[in-house]
């Protein structure tokens, strides 16, 4: 399988690499900077450069046959043969954002819990914005409101955004990661947290940024009563 090198950097923006297969537009790599979709956080994009040129990466995610992370790429034709390195360059600038969005949502979902009790049922991110459906009865801007306020008060803060590895056993007997870890594949012994000293901790896989002070400014850009026990928020950080 491909390891995921952003998972212990976030901030590398290329990164050398050697071409395992290619399958179609499919390019499959021995390592990656480049972040599949996954856990509602959408994708990296960016380029392959090597001798011959380059070829543009247009998506990434996990190849439903192999369950290894798949590179499309604009021409693969181009590609040089598999064996061959290739220079990994990130469209930084999607990349950045995204890990401030989600390291927002992280924020926001722990005070949406510590304050209202209310889940993550789903959700998405995009460079340009997130939302998240949370599991409230009751339906008021006001709530959404407040929460957005204490996010930006931990922002302000500039906690130190901590990430390492436990073993599955001792992640499991966190509060708050045991609902996550526990449907992680058996054979997955060893899990990645994310922590927010004081504020947040869980078992994730994406990219995030060093400090909270990094995501700029939290806003509220609209909330949808999307039916029972499930209402949208949707957010975005500026500048």
């Amino acid at each position: 399988m491909t390891e995921l090198v952003y998972q212990g950097d976030s901030y590398l923006k290329e990164y050398m690499a050697t071409i395992k297969a290619i399958k179609g537009s499919r390019v499959f790599l021995d390592k990656t900077i480049f972040h599949p979709r996954s856990g509602g956080v959408e994708n990296d994009t960016g380029y392959m450069v090597f001798n011959e040129g380059m070829v543009r990466v247009v998506n990434v995610y996990y190849d439903k046959e192999s369950g290894d992370v798949a590179h499309e790429v604009d021409n693969a034709s181009l590609l040089p043969q598999p064996g061959s390195s290739v220079k990994l360059v990130l469209d930084w600038e999607r990349r950045y954002r995204l890990m401030r969005l989600h390291t927002a949502a992280h924020i926001l979902s722990a005070i949406m819990y510590t304050n209202y009790n209310a889940l993550i049922t789903g959700g998405n991110i995009t460079p340009e914005y997130g939302y998240d459906d949370y599991s409230l009865t009751e339906f008021t801007r006001e709530i959404f409101e407040e929460a957005v306020k204490k996010a930006n008060e931990v922002v302000a803060r500039n906690i130190e955004v901590k990430i390492y590895w436990l073993p599955r056993e001792e992640a499991l007997r966190i509060p708050g990661v045991v609902k996550l870890a526990s449907k992680m594949p058996p054979e997955v012994e060893k899990l990645r947290i994310v922590e927010i000293p004081g504020v947040d901790i869980q078992a994730d896989g994406g990219p995030h940024v060093k400090s909270t002070g990094e995501i700029g400014v939290i806003k509220l850009l609209r909330v949808e009563n999307k039916g029972k026990n499930k209402k949208r928020l949707y957010f975005s950080v500026e500048p």
